[in-house]
Order: C-alpha cells, then structure tokens, then sequence
C-alpha cells in the first residue's frame, strides 16, 4: 500500500499566518505539521509515500522533507495542485504514483494520538473498495458526518446542520485501484471543488465501503483554536509519556 499526504490549499483560514508559507509547515508543539502525518503512514508500515502540495512555499516542503531520511524513508514523491481545486482533485494527481496499487490517505493538518496500523492491516486484507475511519466527536457538524445504520455506513453528509450521528469522518481514507475512476466522475460542488465526500458516497452505493473507529485523540489543525489544540494535545500526550521536547 502507498501513502499520500494532501498539504496544498492556501490556508486561508489562517490567515497572516500563511501569508508568507504553507499551513502545513507551521509548528505543531515541537514539529513542522507535515511530520505528523508522514509518520503516521511509515508507523503504520507504509514507506512509499507522495506529497501533494500547492501554493507559491512548495519548494519548501523539498528543502525541508528532502527524501524523507528522518522518518527513515529512501524517497518521497512530490507533486503540486494549482489553485483549491479539492481534496479529491488533489488525490486524483496521485493516479501515476498509486500505479494500480491500494493506498492511504492522510489529510496533511490531521494530528492523532494513537497509530492507525490496525485499520491499515484490516484494509490491506480486503479484497476491494474503501475504509475510512472514525471519531466519535461532539460538534459533529464541523466534519462530514456518517450516517450509520447498524454495522454500515448508509451516507455522508458534509457539514451538516443537523448531524444524523457524532461520528465525524476523519482524514484518513483507503481506497482501492478504483478511486480514481470515481473522481473522474465527480461533479465540482457549489464551492467548485471536488469533494472527497462525494469519492466515499460512491464506495457507499456499490456497498464496499468499510469503517474503523480511530483510537486516542484526533484534532485538524486548520484553524486558529485547533492549532493551538493540536499543540496542547502532542504536549500533553509528551508529557503523559516522559517525553520532553529537548529528549526528541
């Protein structure tokens, strides 16, 4: 299985922050935000992993990540999104990287406590379509949200007014070769970007949608509380271990 870390976007939200880099090199406690998800992947066994950047810093995460020796990598891929085209138009630049091989996808603001191999080892014994996982959260409404009907997912909605569960949809997701024949087929929404919603509500209709429930902590990081959540939640999880910043 290969990895894919999306970090393109202009980080609007966080703005002048992101006036003079991208979001996803901004400090998260002790470290960059894009080593959070790019340890994420190698912990859970995957060590062929491509960056998707964008905006006018890409050149950045190169000079920063380099082939990826700190996480213990040979290589890392890099490709580049112009403009805010979507999560699932930024995924679809990966087709040549996948190769017809399963991949993991891992939104590059997402920080979590616990490793997710569990979830990876479970998708790698599929025989097709997608997982994603879980967090059962108490302002649903700010995610996509699935809709649950017993030990399935009968839809996602994003954003919803009035969230059918608690159970947000983090962003980690697993697909199969077909993923891309599925965002071939998306249509962009009213913010006129392919949504990554749309990619798993078709996995849904042909019932090869499945799900794992994420454990430990999970935080985005894409807007002003949620960052300094995400720093507050590594320090304390540092604390909690005996692990200060001058032991990394």
């Amino acid at each position: 299985m290969k990895g894919i870390v999306l970090a393109g976007g202009t980080g609007s939200r966080l703005f002048p922050l992101t006036k003079i880099t991208n979001k996803h090199l901004l400090p998260i406690y002790d470290k960059p935000m894009i080593y959070y998800p790019i340890q994420t992947l190698v912990d859970a066994g995957i060590t062929d992993i491509m960056v998707v950047t964008g905006g006018r810093n890409s050149g950045d995460f190169l000079r920063l990540l380099a082939n990826g020796k700190e996480f213990g990598l040979k290589h890392i891929a890099y490709t580049y999104q112009e403009g805010e085209g979507g999560i699932a138009e930024a995924l679809g630049l990966c087709e040549h990287f996948a190769d017809g091989q399963p991949i993991c996808v891992v939104l590059g603001d997402n920080i979590m406590e616990k490793s997710i191999r569990s979830a990876a080892d479970d998708f790698r014994a599929q025989k097709r379509g997608a997982r994603i996982l879980l967090k059962e959260v108490p302002d649903a409404g700010r995610f996509g949200v699935a809709e649950m009907a017993g030990e399935r997912i009968a839809g996602i909605e994003e954003k919803p007014l009035n969230p059918k569960s608690n159970c947000a949809v983090t962003g980690i997701y697993m697909y199969d070769e077909t993923v891309f024949q599925k965002i071939s087929t998306c249509k962009p929404s009213h913010r006129n970007e392919l949504e990554i919603t749309d990619v798993n509500n078709a996995y849904i209709q042909e019932g090869t949608m499945s799900f794992s429930f994420l454990d430990g902590w999970w935080t985005d990081a894409g807007t002003f509380d949620s960052l300094i959540r995400a720093a507050n939640l590594v320090q304390q999880s540092r604390t909690n271990n005996g692990i200060t910043g001058d032991q990394q």
